[in-house]
Parts: C-alpha cells; sequence; structure tokens
C-alpha cells in the first residue's frame, strides 16, 4: 500500500511533469530555424541542402523581376560551399530605424535581412511588384543553418562584407575595398551539424538553374562546378522564354 510519503512524491512529480505556462519555449530569431530546419526547408537531407542555393538563387532572381538584374553567377567549391553572385542593385547596408531602435544597437539593414525571419523588400509594395522564394524567410534561413556565411555588398563604388556563422554576426559591416561593379554576392557552406547530406548534384542544380531561365525571359545564369574536371560550364539564357 502507498504510503503518504510516496503519494507527495507522486504528485510532486505530476506537478513537475505537467503542461504548464513553463513548458511553452519561445525560440528567439534564427534559433527557430535551427530546432526545427523541416519547417523551413522541407528536410536535412538532400532536397534541403538543395533548397538552400535556391533560397539565394531566388532573392537575385527577385531582382531580375524587378528589372535589376541580368546575371546570375552560381558556384560550387570544392569544399561543398556555394557562391550566389548577381549584378542587381545589392542588398542596402544602411542603418535600420526601427531594428536598431528595437535592439539597442546601430543594426544595418544587410543585417536585418540575414537574421530576421519575414524581413525583406518583397514586403513593400514600391520594391518588388511581384517575388518567389519564402518571403522574406529563405535567406536568413540559410545563414542560420550555415556554418560559414559571407555576403559582400557592391554598390556606389564600394565593397562592403559581413560575416556569419549559424546566424550569429561574427564579423560586422566592413568596407572592404572599392569597385565598379554593383550587387550581392552570397557564400555559405552549409553546417554539417544540422544537414545530414553534404554533396550537392550537379544534375539536380542544373535543372533547377536550366527552369529558372526559361521562367524569366532574359535573365544570364552563369554555373560553374570546381569539383569536377569533367563537368561543362554552363551560360542558361531563354530570349524565348516565358
Amino acid at each position: 500500500m502507498m504510503s503518504q510519503t510516496d503519494q507527495t512524491e507522486n504528485q510532486d512529480k505530476s506537478k513537475k511533469k505537467g503542461y504548464t505556462a513553463s513548458s511553452i519555449t519561445v525560440l528567439e530569431g534564427l534559433q527557430a530555424v535551427r530546432e526545427r530546419p523541416g519547417m523551413y526547408i522541407g528536410d536535412t537531407g538532400r532536397n534541403g541542402l538543395h533548397q538552400l542555393v535556391y533560397e539565394v538563387v531566388d532573392n537575385c532572381i527577385d531582382e531580375a523581376m524587378a528589372g535589376y538584374c541580368t546575371a546570375i553567377y552560381v558556384t560550387i567549391h570544392k569544399d561543398n560551399s556555394v557562391t550566389v553572385e548577381d549584378n542587381g542593385r545589392g542588398i542596402p547596408i544602411e542603418k535600420h530605424e526601427s531594428e536598431s531602435a528595437k535592439q539597442g544597437r546601430e543594426v544595418t539593414a544587410l543585417e536585418v535581412v540575414m537574421t530576421v525571419l519575414h524581413a525583406g523588400g518583397k514586403f513593400d509594395k514600391d520594391t518588388y511588384k511581384v517575388s518567389g522564394g519564402l518571403h522574406g524567410v529563405g535567406v536568413s534561413c540559410v545563414n542560420a543553418l550555415s556554418k560559414k556565411f559571407i555576403v559582400q555588398v557592391s554598390k556606389e563604388g564600394k565593397v562592403y562584407s559581413m560575416e556569419f556563422s549559424k546566424g550569429a554576426v561574427v564579423k560586422p559591416l566592413t568596407e572592404i575595398g572599392e569597385t565598379e561593379k554593383r550587387g550581392t554576392k552570397v557564400t555559405f557552406l552549409a553546417d554539417d551539424e544540422v544537414m545530414r547530406v553534404a554533396e550537392y548534384d550537379y544534375d539536380v542544380l542544373t535543372k533547377r538553374l536550366r527552369e529558372l531561365a526559361f521562367l524569366n525571359r532574359g535573365i544570364n545564369i552563369y554555373f560553374h562546378d570546381e569539383r569536377f574536371d569533367n563537368k561543362d560550364d554552363l551560360h542558361l539564357n531563354y530570349q524565348g522564354g516565358i
């Protein structure tokens, strides 16, 4: 027969295991992406890995659809890191007033785009009339799921660089040089602590890039894979596309 002491102990344990207000966990910022990546990119396997590339490329496509980008360069490096570069307007690097006030420090628009979910020009009807991707979630998710993520912005004769790891800033926005180019360049290495697959499939990527080129008439997409000597560099352009 259970003693009074045993009953009290069981009641205490039950309370500890109970579904109370303290059971509700709030995941801040990009932590939610790292805890539940499947909610954002589908899975952490082959499909999810390739989705990371698509999300960055979709940002470039949005610039093309808005009439500001004519070329997108996609490179798979030997270590399976990926670089995606466009000749669009370049992500704004000025101070973001509301986010700076919220965080009590100076925060650039670039940092907001890369670290805050549902942040981006796609919500401003005057910036992008139409857009694809995950609507302000995509590139920040890629950042969250990358152990190394470097973004360079070229605009108004200057080149700026910012580096992240697992969604956190590791090197603040810095002016690193001068240029006559404009656009945004992102290089990322998927985090193998989260992603179960590390190797990109050349054929899968070329198929998707070919579709994007066909669906966006006149855009030039260049694809180079450093891992293989026997794979062709591609220049995809469909003047008769949709």
